[in-house]
């Protein structure tokens, strides 16, 4: 049967980082980052006021007095100066190359390191401000998702419903999808409900028998109507985390692979157009299909690194996110830009 919990608080509860103040100083504060944008809109993009106050969902008045502060504090002279601006810049390519209504770029502080603790807090610090009462969450797996945990500031939150969009209870491993669904719930005091049964099966038969007649066909309806969907996508790299940690094999692999695949959204293979691939793989996996998560009113797609490019260029044709998180190094791949070069002492 699918499993229902009502998450607690109290004792025991792990204590969490707030938000982006537990990344200082690689992260930039929320009113910084709207200030630049607006900055950007305006003096280089040459946008109207009432068309930036339409793009950043806030009013007239406050894009006045966003470039107002912009000028105040010397952000604006002939150009915007600093980092900041730069990733401004990535984030706004992003958004009109692959029309996506919001592109947060993780700073990295130098070249080539480890993407996924400064794309963790910013999704800590995205999820902290957009997860609110009443709505529905659906949420995929992986090792960025789940060290997202700790930068998330917890509160108790009316009639909140948080969905594992993936098998994998049957299954002790390192990063299982209903870790993080438990632990995220916990956070924000919602109900958590799982796929009970594990991420890939033996037969189809066993797949329908599953979906069908032991309640998993209830929760993947749950899922046709979520709010917010927040998704990771794997490469097929020899380190990608569903291979490293046993979920799957080698052979698997490589006849993925020769199929044509380049990632996987969900344990659903696809290629580099966002295509799924034809192999029988994907007909084995209890999760909840792409079609049902291209269907949730928010799309928020988190992921990055050296190995994953073609999978993100993938991922976000089949997934059609609203929001993209991602790291300064991946952005750059994907915008065919030389990556930054590493600061010299």
């Amino acid at each position: 049967m699918a499993k229902r919990s009502k998450s607690g608080t109290g004792p025991g509860r792990e204590p969490k980082l707030g938000g982006l103040d537990a990344v200082a100083p690689l992260a930039f504060g929320k009113s910084e980052r709207l200030r630049l944008r607006a900055a950007w809109m305006y003096y280089v993009e040459e946008m109207t006021q009432n068309d930036i106050a339409d793009a950043l969902g806030v009013g007239r008045v406050t894009v006045v007095r966003l470039l107002a502060e912009a000028r105040a504090r010397h952000d604006v002279r002939i150009s915007l100066v600093g980092k900041m601006a730069d990733l401004t810049r990535l984030e706004r390519e992003v958004e009109k190359r692959y029309n996506i209504d919001r592109v947060i770029v993780a700073p990295l502080s130098e070249p080539g390191h480890d993407p996924a603790p400064a794309i963790s807090s910013a999704i800590g610090a995205y999820l902290s401000e957009h997860v609110q009462s009443n709505m529905v969450v659906g949420l995929g797996w992986g090792r960025t998702l789940l060290q997202s945990l700790p930068y998330m500031n917890e509160r108790s939150l009316e009639n909140l419903t948080v969905i594992s969009l993936l098998g994998g209870v049957g299954q002790v491993r390192r990063f299982n999808p209903t870790e993080f669904v438990w632990r995220f719930a916990q956070s924000f005091d919602g109900d958590a409900y799982f796929l009970a049964a594990p991420a890939v099966v033996d037969s189809v038969k066993t797949k329908k028998t599953l979906i069908e007649k032991c309640g998993l066909g209830t929760i993947m309806d749950m899922a046709s109507a979520l709010d917010l969907a927040v998704v990771s996508v794997g490469g097929l790299e020899e380190n990608g985390t569903a291979f490293r940690v046993g979920y799957l094999s080698e052979e698997l692999r490589m006849s993925l692979v020769k199929a044509g695949a380049v990632g996987d959204l969900l344990f659903h293979f696809f290629d580099r157009n966002g295509r799924i691939v034809d192999h029988p793989f994907n007909d084995l996996v209890i999760s909840v299909g792409p079609d049902r998560v291209r269907q949730a009113k928010q799309r928020v797609l988190a992921s990055g690194g050296p190995g994953k490019i073609d999978a993100l260029r993938g991922g976000i044709a089949l997934v059609r996110p609203t929001v993209f998180i991602t790291d300064e190094d991946s952005v750059r791949a994907l915008l065919g830009e030389p990556p930054r070069q590493p600061t010299r002492p």
